[in-house]
């Protein structure tokens, strides 16, 4: 060998260190391509809650807080308190402008625009339960006919759905509710579609917003109300106006939250964050559940141990004058809107098959629980 070539051999990395090296500088090239340059690409979005304070409040944050840990900062939501930009009743608007990002609330704020929005909240119950009515709109084609509605409407939006609520107690009244004939007259509070039913069934129906319901109450404006929950009536101070609360109820037998963004702005957003927002909603479906079922059970106890409150089941036969007064309802409205009337039968289709088995497979918990416990009412 030459003394040429001695050097340009001394001078030419071996082979193995050269791929070795290759190696090296391609990961960290890839690496760096891969990696969003976070501090330039962080986009920021307002989103009003139709809460202002309350476990509701909890359950919005702890959307919020997971889409902005998932997008590692590279998206964050900026969580507004009710009527910080404008008043419950007009977010999906302001929403649709673009004045607000997105917004966190109940398909039945918004009944008066289109009264099949209820269906995808607080419907009929077809013998199912929130956890169904999800299911319906993840894979039963309720997300293909709500994009519909959305198109119908003219509305700019992209909206998810979350977290299975109980069904709602049928509510505060000055003395137990034994019979139907009771209900006749009483000015009570609901929203939604539950104010047609509630008006079929003979009652007076006012629909107020969750922070008036307690003063409407004392002063007399109403005899009777709703809202949501244990949890959330305490925090409102129903048990000081009221100490006959009746649980169980076909009024609002199942709801979830909806949560909508501007769907241009959804649109600019990389395709990695848009499904954040999509796959954080789904994630608090388990997290809602867990959570909120505890508190509601926690509250339910001090309601009636420590505040003096008579809990009650609303007799089966109050119920089955709330499914005949739905069917009423159900049919005023397949006869005047064709959609409402699509939507229905695209439930029931859904609620036959699985709610078929699932009634079928599920054993009667309720006997185990008094076997274990006795009555439920005389347990807590």
């Amino acid at each position: 060998m030459s003394k040429k070539e001695k050097m340009l051999r001394g001078k030419t990395p071996s082979r193995r260190k050269f791929f070795k090296t290759v190696a090296v500088t391609g990961a960290a090239t890839v690496a760096t391509l891969a990696m969003p340059n976070i501090a330039s690409a962080a986009t920021t979005l307002k989103v009003q809650a139709a809460w202002g304070g309350g476990i509701f409040l909890e359950n919005a944050q702890a959307y919020v807080k997971r889409v902005n840990e998932m997008s590692g900062g590279a998206l964050k939501l900026d969580l507004l308190p009710v009527n910080s930009v404008v008043k419950t009743s007009q977010m999906q608007d302001a929403v649709h402008r673009g004045v607000l990002d997105g917004c966190h609330y109940v398909p039945a704020y918004w009944y008066s625009k289109a009264v099949s929005a209820s269906l995808f909240g607080t419907g009929p119950c077809w013998g199912w339960s929130a956890q169904e009515l999800l299911g319906w709109i993840h894979y039963g084609g309720g997300k293909e006919l709500y994009t519909e509605l959305m198109g119908n409407l003219g509305l700019n939006l992209v909206g998810f759905f979350n977290s299975p609520m109980p069904a709602q107690p049928m509510g505060w009244f000055k003395e137990q509710i034994k019979d139907a004939s009771q209900l006749k007259g009483l000015k009570y509070r609901t929203v939604g579609l539950a104010a047609d039913v509630l008006g079929e069934m003979g009652l007076s129906v006012v629909q107020l917003p969750g922070g008036e319901i307690q003063p409407a109450m004392k002063s007399g404006l109403i005899d009777a109300a709703e809202f949501n929950n244990p949890t959330s009536d305490s925090d409102f101070g129903m048990q000081d106006v009221s100490k006959h609360y009746h649980l169980a109820s076909f009024h609002q037998s199942q709801e979830a939250f909806e949560i909508a963004f501007n769907k241009k702005t959804f649109n600019g957003l990389a395709p990695e964050l848009q499904k954040i927002l999509e796959y954080a909603s789904e994630a608090e479906n388990s997290n809602f559940y867990w959570h909120n079922t505890l508190r509601y059970a926690d509250d339910l106890v001090k309601l009636k141990n420590k505040l003096g409150v008579n809990i009650y089941r609303t007799p089966d036969s109050i119920m089955a004058a709330q499914l005949k007064a739905w069917d009423v309802i159900v049919d005023k409205f397949n006869k005047a809107d064709p959609f409402f009337k699509k939507v229905v039968i695209s439930q029931k289709a859904y609620a036959k098959k699985v709610m078929a088995y699932l009634i079928l497979n599920s054993p009667d918990y309720g006997m185990a629980y008094k076997h274990y416990f006795g009555e439920p009412a005389k347990a807590i």
